[in-house]
């Protein structure tokens, strides 16, 4: 059984999937620094400087005017987050495109590395079948 599970480690679809998780992980940090650190101070730019995660309406309990969504949760309001919410579907929608980009480009160094092999081999001519060849050396012997 042990065996069993280290040929099952091996086999190269788990180690992909294992690198893929990995640096899935790796990127969705980088995205997530993306939308907070560029994409979020662009957008509040044009709703007029308000942070756009902090968005929210409350639907029950008290909550200072102005306090952030952090500061909402933390007094036991009842928040609707919607711009948690659509900041996450931006993030998504980055990563899909990238993830995109990424699987496009990978799928053009595919195909350029398998046209080299087919161009590589050039076909051969067809080599005359022996009923051909005889056919050809009677038709030749009764030309003379």
């Amino acid at each position: 059984m042990l065996q069993e599970f280290r040929d099952f480690i091996a086999k190269g679809n788990v180690m992909d999937m294992a690198v893929g998780i990995i640096i899935g992980a790796a990127f969705t940090a980088i995205v997530t620094s993306l939308v907070d650190d560029l994409i979020n101070p662009i957008i509040g730019l044009f709703t007029g400087g308000v942070d756009f995660t902090n968005n929210y309406a409350v639907l029950s309990g008290d909550v200072a005017e102005g306090a952030s969504l952090e500061a909402a949760r933390e007094a036991g309001a009842s928040v609707f987050a919607y711009g948690s919410f659509i900041m996450a579907v931006i993030n998504f929608l980055i990563i899909a495109f990238v993830v995109f980009l990424l699987v496009k480009q990978v799928n053009r160094i595919k195909e350029a590395a398998e046209k080299p092999e087919a161009e590589s081999a050039p076909e051969d001519p067809p080599t005359p079948t022996e009923i051909e060849l005889l056919t050809e050396i009677r038709d030749s012997l009764a030309t003379r």
